[in-house]
């Protein structure tokens, strides 16, 4: 392969890259919000249920940042808490 093909290649990865990026932002972003709908939790009590700042669940419900895998597996733990009201989505976010 050559030198301009190897980077057009690259290019490529990075682009796919940021892409899957941006759908996992969007995932994570509505799947805050219908926790917090179903369970009827400001983003200020969201925040103190996990251990993380309300600014952070902010970013996170705007799309602009993700949890970390941290946040996740806690995120994940409160949905299977939750028995019924977040069975669906536990199943949708986290069950591959």
């Amino acid at each position: 392969m050559s030198r301009v093909s190897k980077s057009r290649y690259d290019q490529s990865l990075i682009q796919l890259q940021r892409r899957e990026e941006l759908n996992i932002r969007d995932d994570i972003a509505g799947l805050i919000w219908k926790i917090r709908e179903r369970t009827g939790l400001s983003q200020e009590k969201f925040a103190a249920k996990l251990g993380v700042t309300f600014p952070t669940v902010s970013r996170w419900e705007n799309g602009r940042a993700k949890p970390s895998p941290l946040a996740l597996k806690q995120i994940e733990n409160l949905l299977r808490k939750l028995g019924d009201k977040g069975h669906d989505l536990a199943h949708e976010y986290f069950e591959h």
